[in-house]
């Protein structure tokens, strides 16, 4: 694993936490003026509900992942729910990638704009994205890059984009309704098949799909020969020539997958 906030000294939003046969990451996301809605904050929000995930992986793992997911996102806004606007739409939320070796399958959980990568032994890797927020923030991209950041009309724009969250033709990301976990995209496959899985937040994802420096097979390749730390130091480095907003970027690779029916 490795995770570094988007600037050093400044909180990071993202969590990352493991099990022997299961893996959380959960990607924080807030905008400015979420303080006086919650005073708890994003990174709260964020290690609360990887907590909470993990919590419940160790003591249910008969329960399906959009179940336990349901169940944490309940558990969190209960937690906070008599002191803050839980329902406000830019309260704490959070995107979410999980990963579960249960018998002989590998089940996948992405909510949001995180990632989970499977390397396949046979074949090319496969990409489990959940695309919803990107296709509904594209007409917003301009106008928010024209305003300042921080200013009136830069959050007018973050509020109307987050009004679009968790509701039918918008995006889905955890945050007050446990039913939003029923929109996540999930999936299994068969442990025999896979040589490792990895799960991404953004900000660390975008080392493909908005700086451009490599393709997934040549993320597995750099995770392979540096380690998720590696991977990481490519994206700031990239960012800073392009003059690039960094976010917090975290890792999470699982190898040896098969290790993980061992220990069962």
């Amino acid at each position: 694993m490795a995770t570094a906030p988007a600037h050093p000294g400044r909180v990071n939003e993202d969590f990352t936490g493991a099990l022997p046969t299961a893996a959380v990451l959960v990607d924080g996301a807030g905008i400015p003026g979420a303080d006086a809605i919650c005073r708890h904050g994003v990174a709260w929000y964020a290690s609360r509900l990887g907590a909470a995930l993990l919590g419940l992986l160790a003591r249910l793992p008969e329960h399906s992942l959009p179940a336990l997911l349901a169940e944490a996102i309940e558990q969190v806004t209960a937690a906070h729910r008599d002191t803050c606007d839980v329902a406000d739409p830019i309260s704490p939320s959070a995107t979410v990638a999980l990963l579960r070796v249960t018998g002989v399958l590998a089940e996948h959980l992405v909510l949001g704009d995180s990632v989970v990568l499977l390397d396949r032994a046979g074949g090319a890797p496969l990409v489990v994205s959940d695309p919803r927020e990107v296709v509904v923030a594209r007409p917003y991209e301009t106008a928010l890059r024209a305003t300042v950041e921080g200013g009136e009309e830069h959050r007018r724009l973050l509020r109307e984009l987050r009004a679009n969250r968790n509701r039918p033709g918008g995006f889905w990301v955890a945050k007050d309704d446990p039913q939003a976990a029923e929109e996540a995209v999930t999936g299994r496959s068969p442990v025999s098949e896979l040589s490792g899985a990895v799960l991404l937040s953004n900000g660390a994802s975008r080392i493909v799909d908005r700086l451009h420096l490599t393709d997934w097979p040549g993320v597995l390749t750099m995770l392979a020969a540096g380690g998720p730390a590696e991977v990481i130091d490519r994206v700031r480095r990239a960012e800073a020539q392009q003059a690039m907003a960094a976010d917090d970027a975290t890792i999470t690779h699982c190898t040896d997958l098969s290790a993980a029916l061992r220990r069962r």
